[in-house]
Formats: C-alpha cells, sequence, structure tokens
C-alpha cells in the first residue's frame, strides 16, 4: 500500500573513514563508523523523524515538517565534533569524523518503508555539492520554516544537480557557533553590508572565463554540468564550489582526491580535504593533484576589480554576467 505525503527528507554522510581503516585498522574504523552511524539515528529519533535506511557511512531520514529536520542536522554536526575519531592525524589527535548533510522538501511517495520521489533524488544528489560540516537544503526547506529560522541559511544560487534537468535553489545553513560569533548584538552597531562583489577570472587551457554577482556560486568539474569544466580524469564530476560570502571569494572543496591552492606571493600548497579557503590576489588551483605538479589539471585564477574586466588588448575571455 502506498501514500503520497508532503515531508521534509534528509540524507546524512560522513567523510572520513576510508582513511580510518587504513589508519586504525578494520575492526576499530568499523566500531568507530558503526556506533557514528548510531547516534545519527538516535537523533533523528529524538527529533521525530525516522530512519528509512542505512547506507554503509550514511543514512536517509524522514521527518514530517522541516523545522525537526534542520534542528536534527545541528545536533548531528555538533555531536560528531565534540565524539572525535582518536588517532587519525599524524599526531595522533582526537579529529572529528566530517558530515554532510543534504535536504529537500515536498511530496514523496512511501511504500513499504521505502520513500521515492524529486524531493528524495534532490536530497541525495546535494550531498555531492556539500563541503564538510555543510547542510546544504532547498528553497522548498525554507519555506517550510518560521521566518525566524529562516534567517539562518545563506543562498548559494541556482545548482545544477547530477541527473536533473532544471537547476535547483540552494541555500547553506549557517552553524549556530558561526552565526553566534557573527550575530548582531540588541545595543550593537549596524553591520554594514558588504561591498558590491568584485569579479574572479579563471583560467584553464583555451577556457577564460570571469564570474561576478548572478553568475555565483561557480562550480568546478568534470561534469557537463558544472559551471567550469575541467575534462580530466583527475577531476571529480563536481570537485570544488566558489562562493562570494563577506566580501570575499571562499573556495570549498567538494571533491575525494582534494584541492590544491597556490598563490603567487607564497610558494606553499594549501591543501583542502572538504575544508575552504578565501582567495585573494592571484594564483593556482590544482584539482586532483598540486598545482607544483606540471601535469596537473590546475585552474588560474585572478580576483579583480570590475574596472578590470573590460577587454584589454590581446587578451581574450568570455564574460559570465
Amino acid at each position: 500500500m502506498s501514500q503520497i505525503v508532503e515531508r521534509t527528507v534528509l540524507f546524512a554522510d560522513l567523510r572520513g573513514s576510508t582513511s580510518m581503516y587504513e589508519t586504525l585498522g578494520n575492526a576499530v574504523a568499523t566500531a568507530v563508523v558503526t556506533q557514528s552511524i548510531a547516534l545519527l539515528a538516535r537523533i533523528v529519533t529524538n527529533h521525530q523523524g525516522r530512519v528509512i535506511k542505512t547506507l554503509g557511512d550514511g543514512l536517509m531520514a524522514m521527518f514530517a515538517t522541516a523545522a525537526p529536520a534542520v534542528a536534527a542536522a545541528d545536533d548531528m554536526h555538533e555531536s560528531l565534533e565534540r565524539i572525535g575519531t582518536p588517532g587519525v592525524n599524524a599526531r595522533g589527535r582526537m579529529v572529528p569524523l566530517k558530515l554532510q548533510v543534504g535536504m529537500a522538501h515536498g511530496e514523496v511517495v512511501e511504500m513499504s518503508g521505502d520513500v521515492f520521489g524529486d524531493a528524495v533524488n534532490v536530497a541525495a544528489r546535494l550531498i555531492d555539492h556539500a563541503g564538510d560540516n555543510e547542510t546544504l537544503v532547498t528553497a522548498n526547506v525554507i519555506d517550510a520554516l518560521p521566518a525566524i529560522e529562516q534567517s539562518r541559511f545563506r543562498s548559494l544560487d541556482r545548482m545544477q544537480l547530477r541527473g536533473r534537468v532544471e537547476p535547483v535553489h540552494v541555500h547553506l545553513l549557517e552553524s549556530m557557533r558561526r552565526l553566534g560569533d557573527s550575530a548582531e548584538t540588541a545595543f550593537g552597531d549596524v553591520v554594514p553590508a558588504p561591498p558590491e562583489p568584485e569579479g574572479i577570472r579563471l583560467l584553464w587551457m583555451d577556457l577564460n572565463r570571469i564570474y561576478a554577482g548572478t553568475s555565483l556560486p561557480v562550480i568546478l568539474g568534470r561534469s557537463p554540468q558544472a559551471t567550469f569544466i575541467i575534462d580530466d580524469n583527475r577531476v571529480s564530476r563536481s570537485h570544488a564550489r566558489i562562493v562570494w560570502h563577506g566580501g570575499t571569494f571562499q573556495l570549498t572543496d567538494l571533491s575525494y582526491n582534494g584541492t590544491y591552492v597556490r598563490f603567487d606571493h607564497d610558494p606553499e600548497v594549501i591543501s583542502l580535504r572538504r575544508g575552504s579557503c578565501t582567495l585573494h590576489g592571484s594564483g593556482m588551483i590544482g584539482l586532483g593533484a598540486s598545482p607544483a605538479d606540471a601535469t596537473s589539471p590546475s585552474v588560474r585564477f585572478e580576483i579583480l576589480k570590475f574596472a578590470d574586466t573590460q577587454p584589454q588588448s590581446g587578451h581574450e575571455f568570455e564574460f559570465k554576467p
């Protein structure tokens, strides 16, 4: 017997389990992953949700409304930060597991204990675009929340999700900690609005484009749906994301092989493993390999003022409005 209902669907995926098996051994790593998934399942239940299925190092859950689903995502991130994973890094320190959450709201079909529908597919695909410890949601989730909760989300604009024809408007849930650090007090000064966004120029082989304003965020990847396509086997389908936030361009790694950054003024290469960094000046972004490797698929970036986006003699590029 099947029924069509309106629900919020949540996918949660743990990152770091592969290196954990290598570092801690099969027995210990299996115990850590199993206990972590059990913790996530308890959090779902505590917030009036239902676990539909576990997926190796992740799970799928469903909630009657959006608010408890968002509360569950908050609880998941905070709980995993507290428990950590011993012995993963070189110094043997406690390193928290990384968590990605994707969430969509809409009509789903319940049948034989499973759930199907567009909201399920979209929530699952959002994981591909989420960085470590990020929760991405659709606009339908925002619309289903109380007004006070909606202010916690930052728009990442419309994204092309794998296997879907129409792009989806995606929002990023700001963590309670980050929100508390940046929130204005009742008697504080008004925080000035960030300046008009500058442009960012990306160059790879004969591909030369400038992105600013409504053309952001930019997804770098091998997929035909990526904004900036790099055709190389070392590049993931959705490898990295560039957004404009708080007056800066932020690069977030979304891949399994890592993203690397080298600024022109500094020979040191920064390694991002589902992490983020602020882009400034100019330099190289290595996708799947360090830009120090001459054979790596590396994208050159330049942060521009609007005046710099005008065509110059002898230099051709495509402007993305």
